[in-house]
């Protein structure tokens, strides 16, 4: 009988310390925090993959140098990592932010770090509506507010604020669709722009971008990057449709995005003194792909006008990447993977300034000083 009990306890105790070791490893893990990811396609890990939509990147080429699925798609809308996936490197995240969508975004995963993305997404529920599917800013919200109470399960009230507070990184990527994909939009935008002006649709962005950061922060959300608009004006997309010569950029597209772009960074301000407690740092994605565009050739590419993957017009500009589009051979020399977004090269350079540039591109501190704080 004794000789039972004693192999019971051993048991037991084998079995309790199997449960502290899986625990302190959780716990480990934990200690480089989480990014909780929303936007649009820049920062898109696979979301659109589950909806029925037009705008999609889960097929070849896309993916070709992503190590990770061994040169597979996995529905990011470049050749590689998103900008999303190398600062959480940079930030000594063990795990990439998984899509929320995804059937294996369950359990303890979404500790790690959960991205709410979605190609063709926007600050506004109407955006990207010629895509048919895709997730809203609100919509992406509305998604954390699931998470947030999954959070409490796993780790208890007390314990998931303090991770959420203290060692989670909200980052926002959005906007670029409200003006692409809605405001500037050909025919399907015009009863948009005749009855509001831009001014008056810009006020309506930002007093709809509040809400959704404010919804956060009630959330437990402290830690925030948010990025501006950048030169939507300067994509292989609007250079070809609009027939633009190497060097020109379409003018009203751009404007728009610096008029935008100017009253963020003072909502941003603002909200950094309203909000108790939070630290929403802005980045200057307009100024920084800019550089590289103006001084491509100082960064090692060949092209800041070409699309290394899509067909149509003088930049391949037209038809986005798919299995049937002329790719280049050098991904790394380009600047711009399809008509619209970067490639994996340039995505490194534009991820290092976040992780740790200087004022001019990140503000008021850069993303590993936001980390430690």
């Amino acid at each position: 009988m004794a000789m039972t009990n004693n192999y019971v306890l051993v048991v037991l105790l084998l079995v309790i310390n199997l449960m502290v070791l899986a625990n302190c490893a959780i716990d480990d893990d934990l200690g480089f925090g989480a990014s909780y990811i929303f936007g649009d396609s820049l920062v898109d890990a696979g979301n659109n993959n589950y909806l029925q939509t037009l705008s999609k990147a889960n097929i070849a080429p896309n993916g070709i140098d992503f190590k990770a699925s061994g040169g597979n798609p996995t529905g990011r809308y470049t050749n590689g990592r998103t900008i999303g996936d190398i600062v959480g490197e940079g930030l000594g995240q063990p795990h990439y932010a998984t899509p929320y969508l995804a059937p294996n975004c369950t359990g303890k995963t979404i500790l790690y770090g959960v991205n709410y993305a979605s190609g063709g997404g926007g600050i506004m529920n109407g955006t990207g509506r010629v895509f048919v599917n895709r997730l809203s800013m609100d919509i992406q919200v509305d998604y954390f507010n699931i998470t947030r109470k999954e959070i409490d399960k796993l780790l208890g009230q007390s314990k998931a604020r303090d991770y959420l507070r203290n060692k989670s990184i909200f980052s926002i990527t959005i906007g670029s669709n409200d003006f692409l994909n809605n405001y500037l939009l050909p025919v399907l935008s015009i009863g948009t722009r005749i009855s509001e002006s831009p001014d008056a649709f810009i006020d309506d962005l930002l007093s709809h971008l509040r809400a959704q950061l404010t919804r956060l922060y009630k959330l437990d959300a402290r830690k925030f990057i948010v990025g501006n608009v950048g030169p939507i004006g300067c994509i292989p997309y609007q250079k070809t449709i609009n027939q633009l010569k190497e060097n020109e950029c379409v003018e009203l597209a751009n404007k728009l995005a610096l008029q935008y772009n100017a009253r963020l960074k003072d909502m941003l301000a603002q909200m950094n003194k309203e909000l108790d407690g939070a630290t929403l740092v802005h980045a200057n994605v307009f100024d920084l792909v800019m550089e590289l565009i103006t001084n491509y050739d100082k960064y090692g590419f060949v092209t800041a006008t070409k699309a290394c993957c899509g067909n149509g017009g003088q930049f391949a500009g037209i038809i986005p990447c798919g299995p049937t589009s002329s790719m280049c051979s050098d991904r790394d020399k380009h600047v711009f993977w399809d008509p619209y977004h970067p490639s994996e090269a340039a995505n490194l350079i534009i991820a290092k300034q976040l992780l740790e540039g200087d004022p001019k591109y990140i503000s008021p501190m850069n993303l590993k000083q936001l980390r430690d704080l």
